[in-house]
């Protein structure tokens, strides 16, 4: 992103519309996607977590932009502290898993599925937003397709923190229990 994009992030706002029009203007020119990428793991940069909303409304138009930077994005979301950016990341994970193992867009090597599998199951067992839990939960569903230990993994955390958490959280949990029993 040239330093007009990235002064930018500074005006991006929580609401939708908002992260909307800088996501466009990424669609609009692909040139951007890089320092995008960048910014969203830059922890430094107090921007961060707005590069992530925007990402995450990139990836649902253009999640193949994503292919040449899988290295760089799985090897690094889990050095994402913020709540908000970590929601947004979550979001990509389950984007990621449904073009891998339902949709067979993108194919994820062995290592890229381990990380996302290893960070999907730290944000789940950590303080985060419900949503990020959620599509963790989702995510290591379709992962535990591929890796068998999954599966019993899940079922146990399910269970075991089931009643401490959100109605959100029980209807996904319920779900996913249903799936795997």
């Amino acid at each position: 992103m040239d330093s007009k994009f990235q002064k930018k992030l500074d005006s991006v706002t929580g609401h939708r519309a908002n992260r909307h029009k800088y996501a466009d203007e990424v669609l609009e020119n692909p040139a951007l996607f890089p320092e995008l990428m960048r910014l969203c793991f830059l922890t430094s940069n107090k921007n961060a977590a707005k590069a992530c909303w925007i990402l995450e409304l990139v990836c649902y138009e253009k999640l193949e932009w994503l292919q040449e930077y899988l290295d760089f994005f799985c090897s690094n979301i889990k050095n994402q502290t913020d709540k908000s950016a970590i929601r947004a990341l979550s979001k990509i994970c389950l984007l990621l898993a449904i073009s891998h193992f339902k949709k067979k867009e993108m194919l994820l090597t062995e290592n890229q599925l381990q990380q996302i599998t290893e960070t999907c199951f730290d944000w789940l067992m950590t303080d985060v937003k419900v949503a990020s839990k959620c599509y963790s939960i989702r995510a290591l569903h379709l992962l535990g397709n591929h890796f068998d230990w999954i599966h019993p993994e899940l079922k146990v955390i399910l269970d075991k923190d089931y009643n401490s958490h959100s109605a959100a959280y029980k209807a996904v949990g319920r779900e996913i229990l249903k799936k795997i029993k």
